[in-house]
């Protein structure tokens, strides 16, 4: 199975503060030192946000993956090497699908024919 796009900035994050909000409302903000590909991670320094607005500071915070509402990233990290496009594949993309087409339309007249 191969790790999508979220997972691979996940990754790219280590060593970066982010802010994790998870799905009970609590906020967290810091240091992201490792992670998972379920999406856990370890958090150092970290500024824990409550609903009630109470702030907390921690040494280390663990969050479960599943908890995780959304997470926010440094604006860095769009231009991580994840997001560049390989334009030779794309091309090559293109031309397959028209290629594809070219030969469902020749199977589509040649059945039309057949049926006349």
């Amino acid at each position: 199975m191969s790790v999508g796009v979220p997972i691979k900035l996940l990754h790219e994050g280590i060593g970066h503060t982010i802010s994790v909000e998870t799905k009970s409302g609590i906020l967290y903000r810091g240091t992201l030192l490792f992670a998972e590909d379920n999406m856990n991670c370890l958090l150092e320094n970290v500024s824990v946000v409550k609903k009630d607005g109470k702030q907390i500071l921690l040494e280390q915070v663990y969050i479960r993956g599943g908890s995780v509402c959304f997470m926010i990233f440094p604006d860095m990290l769009r231009y991580a090497p994840i997001f560049k496009i390989n334009k030779s594949k794309t091309k090559t993309n293109f031309a397959t699908i028209r290629r594809a087409m070219e030969v469902h339309a020749r199977i589509a007249s040649k059945n039309k024919d057949i049926k006349a």
